[in-house]
């Protein structure tokens, strides 16, 4: 700008209607404030343009009314000035994002009422709402939450979908820009994503078809896009909670198999195959299910060959794009990453009992590219092999059993002493790196592989030789390798070799190097700016193959190792010693304590399955209450009928009072009647004392199958004894039946001598009696016929009781089983719940006993002058296995 100043005069009048900064002529810029025109000239207005736009935004936005005023007209529906409100507040966040975003925050339903924006008819607004809305989010949190929770998502999502996904224009790629910032570095709102269940939504993006030539453009940056939205999902950055409960929503929802549809489709464009690749990666790193889905994914060749087997072929095919065989090789990374089960596969198909002749596998690629011309291959296929070690002691043992055939008539060597040849050849520095990174991570924690590597004589001068010359700065870092890799040797070494036990070794390092060129040398690893890039994140990214030096995972391991191979130089033989027999105590403690961890581990387990079965057993027993509460209910209904039943006989027998004037009729004598009445009568209320006795063994039915919930042994006992006195009450009852039964059948046997009498008494005075008495006779004879039948449904419904109280009988039986089962389950709890407190009371004493020798040999180490730093983690260590110890108790005690 090379001058500003205020134009008065007949120059300012022609001026007063410009409203914003334009330009007039060229060079020249002209704005009106506090009735001043003010005119800008420009040397380089390109140049000076961006300048003067920020000088303005902050001019405008001084008085953060402007910004409340823009807000509100942008609620106008007229085209004409809600697009321009757009347009200006979109410039403003442009220029002056952070102060805009802040005045947007603070003001009343701001956020709100720009993503009104989105669900504008007009498309023109709406796309330069999603441009509006890009702006705003940038890297603000608060205001990303708010614009999740406005149904941005769903919103997105849907534009998304009506525009054609992946096939769509422009607006699909403003809207994935936008998804991306929403959701990247967001916890919250990843969060809210994925229990939105929008993760399901994003599957139909994948689906490509059969014919995939002749991509534009725009569908190649919408699926570049959208894979990298897969992966801020599933980011290794992410909290590991939230990236693995996304991993199992996409392999739930069919995503990742969509992915590896892609992965091995062919016609895919080569940087949507790598992203592809990159986004498999990170969906599958650290999720058992995923890998194992990812292990039986087959390519579509003939014949199928595994889909790890194609990705490695393209990795040590030097032909190949450079990022193409960086994203397969931190696929293969993200396959071995806590998968000893894939780990193992991988060794497996390098072991001779294993290889197939036939076909590749992934043991003999990695071979193969490990001992290629090609130094990136060396170093892609050492690294690989690396990652198939890692905190696997079982596989690197495993590994030392692999022989290679070298050339015809040779015999084989082993692959650990083919790469220690290799080393000594003296090849490329990337190759040699490579080789010792695999060395290194292979003889950690492994003292039987670093007895094979010191079997070999000439490794440990090879060794020596390289640390103590003074090569050129690029030999430094192969230097630094082999200081580490020596230092290992003496760390891990468990004395079994006379020739190179740990003293020995630190002997031949003081006089051969000295100890502090040592140390000089071991410090050039992590002083090299490859270490630092490669130690930031686990995927390989590089420049160009010669910056491809280190691996993620192994500047971890060297991390850990420096500081205790230089602690390990510079100690005495005692203090090793001292050392040695502290480790092994502490070996012995740890042992132990895992022993009866997985003890106190294991009964827990059985206490479960206890559990389990209680609750079976109860659920039966809940079962077997709803049947005696429906048996109840039944008798219940039958006791009603029976009532009824009886209500309408003491009517018919008030009506046969009513006649008891006549003393005889037709020979049939009144004294008999009133026998067989009282007779009936007596019945009546034995049935009534039945009913009764029935209804309180009702009642200690109830209370036998709530005392059996309650599961007391006590109440069993008690209840076992009920079901006795039971027993014996329902075979009384039995019998009482049985005796009316029988008096039934006899009342009805002399009830029908009675008819026979009266039938004959009225044949013989036929002729004499009038018309009257016949007419008694037949009223006479209908009333006993209706005695008698209700006499005979009386015995039907005891007929009926008598099946119900069989019914009632077994079902009784089978809760005096059950509760002898439960009985029988509960003492053995108890004894498994004694046998468990006396083992823990053991572990106790024991846990104190070793913490007494721990305390002595610390005490001992101070003494000698040793500094213990481990103090507190021991003691806050040993304190956490008390408090789970007292919590098994505690659970115990419960029980």
């Amino acid at each position: 700008m090379t001058s500003c100043a205020p134009i008065t005069g007949p120059d300012k009048s022609s001026y007063l209607k410009v409203l914003s900064y334009q330009e007039i002529d060229y060079g020249h810029y002209y704005f009106l404030h506090d009735s001043f025109l003010y005119c800008f000239t420009e040397e380089n207005p390109q140049a000076q343009t961006d300048d003067l736009g920020v000088q303005f935004t902050e001019m405008f936005i001084k008085q953060q009314e402007n910004v409340t005023i823009l807000l509100s007209i942008l609620e106008e529906f007229d085209f004409h000035v809600r697009w321009p409100g757009v347009k200006l507040l979109t410039c403003l966040l442009k220029q002056q994002g952070p102060q805009v975003q802040q005045i947007i925050l603070v003001s009343p339903m701001g956020v709100s009422r720009l993503m009104d924006l989105l669900d504008d008819s007009r498309e023109v607004i709406r796309n330069d709402g999603l441009l509006l809305l890009q702006q705003l989010t940038k890297s603000n949190a608060a205001i990303q939450k708010i614009v999740a929770f406005e149904n941005a998502f769903e919103r997105l999502l849907d534009i998304i979908t009506e525009e054609g996904n992946s096939d769509g224009g422009i607006v699909v790629e403003d809207c994935l820009l936008l998804l991306q910032n929403l959701l990247k570095y967001n916890n919250s709102n990843q969060n809210f994503f994925k229990e939105g269940s929008y993760i399901q939504r994003m599957k139909p993006w994948f689906e490509v078809g059969d014919d995939n030539s002749g991509w534009s453009a725009q569908k190649v940056t919408n699926l570049h896009l959208m894979l990298q939205l897969v992966r801020v999902l599933v980011s290794p950055g992410n909290p590991p909670g939230a990236t693995s409960s996304c991993q199992k929503f996409m392999y739930q929802c069919g995503l990742l198999q969509q992915l590896c549809i892609i992965l091995m489709a062919t016609g895919v464009p080569a940087d949507i195959l790598t992203e592809t690749i990159n986004t498999v990666s990170e969906v599958i790193r650290g999720s058992q299910v995923n890998q194992d889905y990812f292990a039986s994914v087959n390519a579509p060749s003939n014949p199928p060959r595994p889909a790890i087997v194609v990705l490695l072929m393209s990795m040590v095919n030097e032909r190949q794009p450079f990022v193409l065989r960086c994203a397969v090789l931190y696929c293969f990374q993200c396959f071995l990453y806590k998968n000893q089960k894939g780990q193992g596969e991988i060794v497996a198909t390098l072991l001779p009992s294993t290889i197939d002749a036939t076909s590749l596998s992934a043991g003999q690629l990695l071979c193969g590219g490990l001992f290629s011309t090609d130094s990136l291959s060396n170093w892609c296929a050492a690294v690989a092999l690396a990652h198939a070690l890692l905190e696997n002691s079982t596989q690197k043992e495993q590994l030392l059993r692999v022989q290679l055939a070298t050339s015809i008539g040779n015999p084989p060597v082993s692959l650990l002493q083919q790469c220690t040849n290799i080393l000594a050849q003296g090849s490329k520095v990337q190759t040699r790196v490579g080789l010792l990174m695999l060395l290194c991570t292979w003889l950690t924690n492994c003292p039987i592989a670093v007895t094979h590597f010191l079997h070999n004589a000439s490794n440990v001068p090879f060794l020596t030789a390289q640390i103590s010359e003074n090569l050129g700065e690029e030999e430094q870092l192969v230097q630094g390798l082999c200081a580490l890799l020596l230092g290992i040797c003496i760390y891990y070494n468990d004395n079994s070799l006379e020739s190179n036990t740990k003293e020995k070794l630190k002997q031949l390092i003081e006089k051969r190097i000295g100890k502090e060129i040592f140390t000089e040398k071991l410090g050039f690893i992590t002083k090299h700016e490859f270490y630092s890039k490669a130690a930031q994140k686990p995927q390989p990214s590089f420049s160009s193959p010669d910056h491809m030096m280190f691996d993620h995972e192994f500047t971890k391991l060297v991390k850990e190792l420096e500081a205790v191979i230089i602690k390990a130089i510079y100690k005495s033989s005692e203090e090793d010693k001292k050392e040695e027999e502290v480790k092994k105590s502490l070996e012995q403690h740890d042992n132990i304590i895992s022993h009866y961890k997985n003890v106190i581990r294991e009964q827990d387990l059985q206490l479960e399955e206890l559990k389990q079965t209680v609750s079976t057993l109860q659920a039966k027993n809940e079962q077997f209450q709803t049947t005696v509460s429906q048996q109840v209910a039944q008798i219940q209904q039958h006791k009603d009928q029976y009532n009824l039943l009886k209500v309408q006989l003491g009517k018919d027998n008030q009506h046969h009072n009513s006649h008891n004037s006549n003393a005889q009729i037709n020979g049939f004598q009144s004294e008999e009647v009133s026998r067989l009445k009282e007779e009936i009568e007596e019945l009546k209320k034995q049935h009534d004392l039945l009913q009764g006795e029935l209804s309180e063994k009702n009642t200690l039915i109830e209370n036998l199958s709530c005392n059996q919930a309650a599961g007391q042994t006590e109440q069993t006992t008690g209840v076992s004894e009920q079901v006795t006195e039971l027993q014996k009450e329902m075979e009384t009852l039995r019998s009482q039946l049985h005796v009316q039964s029988t008096e039934i059948n006899r009342l009805q046997a002399e009830r029908m001598e009675l008819l026979q009498k009266v039938e004959a008494s009225a044949t013989v005075t036929a002729s004499g009696d009038s018309a009257s008495a016949a007419s008694k006779n037949n009223d006479y004879e209908e009333k006993i016929a209706g005695l008698l039948r209700e006499l005979s449904s009386l015995k039907d419904e005891v007929n009926l009781l008598s099946v119900e109280k069989s019914t009632l009988k077994r079902e009784l039986d089978s809760a005096h089983s059950t509760t002898a089962i439960l009985q029988d389950e509960k003492l053995k709890l108890g004894q498994e719940v004694s046998e468990s407190k006396k083992e823990q009371d053991d572990l106790l004493i024991l846990l104190a006993d070793q913490d007494q020798k721990i305390l002595s040999l610390k005490n001992k180490l101070k003494e000698l002058g040793e500094q213990v730093d481990d103090e507190d983690d021991l003691e806050s260590g040993d304190a956490g296995d008390e408090d789970d110890l007292d919590e098994e108790d505690s659970r115990d005690d419960d029980m």
